[in-house]
């Protein structure tokens, strides 16, 4: 130790005894680099001698070791590979006298380190939470060692491959392929190409899917192989359960879907079109609740059929349903009409009073009609009924509870007449509580012609006749837009079916407004340009009929709307023809 400090050699072999009297691999370096001591367990174990210069043996950890001669670092601990065992050293200085005259590494081996971490309750416990994770996993996991040998696997890889894990745990991948336990192994070809491999195995006519993570160190080495698996035979049958049972699920709906048809038919509801299917769907949804609803939609388009069908789909069916036209009854009545009267509430008024349509509906339904034409005194106790449910009659002290359910319908913007202050913005929202937006007949293209042949029958089975229609009238009466909707369209198989002369109905049956709007549809074509082919004739023809579109219309929306076409449809036709 004469590097370090002057001593006697007495006291250096009271140094070296009290090294080895440690058991530790303790090593003494001097700022030279060179190994001034060396413990008894240090001489056994590292194979080196004191005298070894550690600047040219282990270069690398020279330069840690340095930081702590020169006072860079106070202290450290650096990873060392020696002898072929890996240690966990611990520098520090040596300082005699303020200054620092050694550093003293003190060696751990690591597997000593893994023993002793293994002893830590921390260590227990989270070896205890993995252990339970991994056999816990629905998908089976076994892990290997670098060399495809298997250490490790969870009850559900047992149960896949109906072998208990001691039976596998020990043997090599390789020899457990070449003894037919599985026909490929992942975990081996990971252990070959250090990367991640997924297989679709063969295991007892099953379908496995197999995945194998190789695991490194800090020092990038393969240290572990973890596989997870999975039978997809399982997956497959649980997908076959699925559409089977999605199938059935399919037949409930159909068959429900068949038995509103039937009911819809027996209202002579007819629903084609998307649209009107929905209107449909929506009302026998509402029927089985007790919520106002608002039908909102033009003149003729069906609203009291609408709410036909919500009262006959409802627990009130067997109650009666009580029809009123609020626009159909004078102002001075309508209070009366609706909520009823005492003995001389008015001059006129019977002499045992009357009772209102909100008592002939108790139990039942209460249609109100054009409920925009309802005035401002009758909307406030329609909102008073709404909310607590009575009634008081006019001239009358006290109120009465009546059960009714209202529905409630309209054709004008009711959001519009509530701004103009004609409507009550409390009653909007009491009546609107689940709204039913009825199309107009326009659009329901796909529903003309079967309504057109409904009527045709109908009114053809009153008259005793046997009424049709050529396909140039029926062509007119598809491409008429009806302002008045079914009401109109109705009307006009009703006059057709008495006033046509012959069986065949034709264009000079129909009513002028039908022909007239028919001729106006119609595209000029003055003459035909020589040379020119059906299909160049056609196409200059739809093109002069897209530019006058483009001009006439706002939009491509209503220019498909206006030729009962798709928008998509007029958005690639001025692209092919290069208009603007």
């Amino acid at each position: 130790m004469h590097n370090i400090c002057m001593h006697t050699d007495t006291q250096t072999i009271q140094l070296q005894a009290l090294a080895d009297a440690t058991a530790r691999i303790m090593v003494v370096i001097d700022p030279n680099g060179s190994i001034t001591l060396l413990s008894k367990l240090a001489q056994e174990r590292l194979n080196i001698r004191t005298g070894t210069s550690l600047k040219a043996e282990l270069p690398g950890f020279w330069r840690q070791v340095s930081k702590i001669l020169d006072g860079s670092l106070a202290s450290c601990e650096i990873p060392l590979q020696i002898a072929n065992r890996e240690y966990l050293v611990g520098v520090n200085p040596f300082i005699v006298d303020g200054q620092t005259r050694a550093a003293v590494c003190i060696l751990v081996d690591e597997s000593q380190l893994d023993t002793m971490a293994r002893g830590l309750p921390s260590f227990q416990t989270l070896s205890r939470e993995l252990d339970t994770i991994i056999d816990s996993s629905y998908d089976g996991l076994f892990v290997c060692d670098a060399n495809a040998n298997v250490i490790r696997m969870n009850p559900a890889s047992e149960k896949i491959h109906a072998l208990a894990a001691t039976e596998i745990i020990g043997q090599n991948m390789r020899d457990l392929t070449d003894a037919g336990f599985i026909d490929r192994s992942a975990a081996l070809e990971a252990s070959i190409s250090k990367k991640r491999v997924t297989l679709l195995q063969n295991k007892d006519g099953r379908k496995l899917i197999s995945i194998a993570t190789p695991v490194f160190d800090e020092q990038d080495k393969l240290i572990r192989i973890v596989v997870s698996e999975r039978d997809s035979t399982e997956i497959d049958n649980l997908q076959h359960e699925l559409e089977k049972q999605e199938a059935i699920k399919d037949g409930f709906r159909n068959q429900m879907l068949a038995m509103q048809q039937a009911d819809l038919e027996s209202q002579q509801i007819i629903a084609r079109s998307p649209e009107m299917v929905r209107a449909l769907q929506q009302s026998i949804k509402v029927a089985k609740a007790d919520s106002s609803v608002l039908i909102l939609g033009e003149t003729g388009v069906g609203k009291g059929l609408i709410a036909d069908l919500i009262h006959k789909n409802s627990p009130r069916e067997e109650q009666p349903l009580i029809k009123i036209n609020c626009g159909a009854i004078p102002e001075s009545l309508i209070e009366a009409e609706l909520f009823g009267y005492e003995k001389g509430a008015f001059t006129g008024a019977l002499t045992s009073g009357k009772p209102g349509h909100f008592e002939l509906a108790d139990k039942g339904t209460l249609f109100l009609d054009e409920v925009a034409e309802l005035p401002l005194p009758a909307q406030v106790k329609l909102l008073r009924f709404l909310e607590d449910g009575r009634i008081t009659r006019l001239g009358e002290t006290k109120s009465r509870t009546v059960n009714v359910r209202v529905l409630a319908a309209t054709h004008q913007d009711l959001e519009k007449i509530v701004e103009r202050g004609e409507f009550r913005l409390d009653l909007y929202y009491r009546l609107n509580v689940i709204p039913i937006q009825m199309p107009a007949l326009r659009e329901r293209y796909d529903c003309i012609i079967p309504l057109i042949k409904h009527y045709i029958e109908i009114f053809s089975k009153q008259t005793d006749s046997h009424k049709r229609l050529t396909r140039a009238a029926l062509d007119a009466m598809t491409a008429y837009p009806y302002p008045g909707n079914v009401r109109e369209l109705k009307n006009i198989c009703e006059r057709l079916v008495v006033m046509a002369e012959t069986e065949l109905i034709d264009l000079p049956d129909l009513p002028i407004q039908i022909t007239s709007h028919t001729q106006e549809k119609q595209f000029p074509v003055d003459q035909l340009i020589p040379g020119m082919s059906l299909q160049q004739t056609l196409d200059q023809v739809e093109k002069d009929l897209l530019n006058k579109a483009l001009q006439q219309f706002n939009n491509q929306t209503e220019i498909a709307e206006a030729l009962n076409v798709n928008q998509s449809t007029i958005a690639r036709k001025i692209k092919k023809h290069g208009l603007t």
